[in-house]
């Protein structure tokens, strides 16, 4: 992507900051992304939303419409605080990718050398949750299984293998058992049997948290730490992380309940109001659009943005090569997600998806794209090719309710006419 700077300021609020018909968009044609969108909050499926789309580092489009919290009448507004849910994993991957840069980890070391509860892992064979058959792992789990959900760990929430079972009958679903710290979730999930040998297949899972556990124990710092000192203050992420700065600010949590109707969900959103007992790198964190698209600025910028460098170009390269098993894509080679889009013509590389094929994926993109989105409906994409980023920002469980992620990139690149 151009190296041009970037014109938002570290702060909590964003703006359009270059006319879209000097970067390639039809302005009118670049309206139908609210137009389109208004109609989700007018009908009521969604609450609110917030959109954000640059082109070589300008913002050309800036929106938000509806409510941040219905019942308490507060509307979206341009520093509205989101619950990025695993929008967390870019982040917390790129702080792994630094440590890696600094020499204290390779890709191929066996994370048992860091956490010594994984040391011997068992592969589910088959069976039932209660009773699993299990045999030794004959592979380790590597950090880069880490980065790319091919470890064999699984999430509660998938319903989709006996081992999905056993993680919900040890309570990890939607969340951990109370109390639990990060270090005691990780030797946890490291007791539990793995889905697949580490390395064959992608399972989407808490991979990322135990990458974070991973940052903590090779840095010597928490986390939330790490991240604060050498990620979110660098790059001027001032609302942004595990816990949010101003919960008046903070838009509701819904859901889709009974009869596709939107609900309230307090009980799941509560959580990222107040400092949490464990630090979920994979899911964890809250944002605004004007922190997140600093973010996917320096991504663009390839690792750098306002003179601050947090990864080497060539690290964001690899960061955004396929690095699943054979080349496959994510249809080939894993589970189905939530259904919430096709992954045909997608691979995934370290802590994002990346589009291989356009055609097979069947939605507007570029080759190289790299994106990855939130249980609460987030989503964002860095496109090298075209020098786009976009970012989506609402909140309603799950990620599946509504072809948005879809919608939004056919909206944006149907503007683009240059």
């Amino acid at each position: 992507m151009s190296t041009a700077a970037t014109n938002t300021a570290p702060g909590r609020t964003i703006g359009v900051e270059a006319d879209p018909a000097a970067l390639g968009f039809d302005p009118a044609r670049l309206a139908r992304v609210d137009d389109h969108f208004r109609r989700y909050v007018d009908d009521g499926r969604l609450a609110g939303w917030q959109t954000v789309v640059a082109r070589r580092g300008q913002v050309v489009h800036a929106s938000e419409y509806g409510m941040a919290d219905e019942e308490a009448g507060l509307a979206v507004a341009s520093d509205t605080r989101w619950r990025i849910y695993s929008m967390t994993k870019p982040i917390t991957s790129v702080a792994a990718l630094m440590l890696w840069e600094r020499g204290e980890l390779e890709l191929t070391d066996p994370i048992s050398r860091w956490l010594p509860a994984f040391a011997e892992p068992q592969v589910y064979v088959k069976g039932s949750a209660t009773a699993p058959l299990t045999m030794p792992s004959p592979e380790p789990i590597r950090v880069w299984h880490l980065l790319t959900h091919t470890a064999g760990l699984t999430y509660g929430f998938h319903h989709a293998h006996p081992v999905d079972e056993l993680y919900r009958a040890r309570g990890f679903e939607w969340g951990v058992p109370d109390g639990m710290d990060l270090a005691a979730c990780v030797d946890a999930w490291a007791a539990m049997p793995l889905v697949h040998t580490p390395g064959t297949e992608w399972n989407y899972s808490h991979a990322t948290d135990v990458l974070g556990r991973l940052v903590e124990v090779v840095s010597g710092q928490s986390l939330d730490t790490f991240l604060q000192t050498e990620i979110l203050d660098p790059l001027g992420m001032t609302s942004t992380g595990f816990a949010s700065d101003d919960p008046s600010r903070t838009a509701a949590l819904y859901a889709l309940g009974p009869g596709r109707r939107r609900v309230r969900s307090d009980a799941m959103g509560e959580g990222f109001l107040r400092p949490p007992t464990w630090l979920s790198g994979g899911g964890g964190m809250v944002s605004t659009a004007a922190d997140y698209h600093r973010f996917t600025q320096m991504l663009a910028r390839g690792g750098e943005l306002d003179g601050v460098r947090l990864l080497g170009s060539r690290t964001v390269a690899y960061m955004g090569r396929n690095h699943l098993p054979g080349g496959q894509d994510l249809e080939q080679v894993g589970r189905p997600l939530f259904a919430e889009m096709p992954f045909h013509g997608v691979g995934f590389g370290l802590g994002v998806s990346v589009v291989l094929d356009p055609a097979a994926y069947r939605t507007l993109a570029s080759a190289g794209e790299m994106a990855w989105g939130g249980a609460a409906s987030t989503a964002f994409w860095v496109d090298p090719v075209e020098e786009v980023t976009a970012l989506f920002l609402t909140q309603l469980l799950p990620s599946s309710a509504y072809p948005i992620r879809s919608q939004m990139r056919s909206l944006v690149y149907q503007a683009l006419v240059d």
